[in-house]
């Protein structure tokens, strides 16, 4: 990903599935020291966000 994104103009959505334990990571619950749930979830919404949206595209 480089400096220059082009946004979708705050329109649409991104659907991510995470499970209960990866959303309550999302939202600073840690469990017992395991950074993975929170890493797997990251990585979900990031690949959801590089779909979604081509981030080679000049910006506007």
């Amino acid at each position: 990903m480089n400096s220059q994104t082009a946004y979708a103009e705050g329109k649409g959505s991104i659907d991510v599935q995470l499970t209960p334990d990866e959303a309550l990571a999302l939202t600073g619950v840690e469990f017992n020291g395991n950074h993975k749930i929170k890493t797997e979830a990251q990585r979900k919404i990031r690949n959801a966000f590089e779909k979604k949206f081509d981030f080679d595209s000049p910006a506007r």
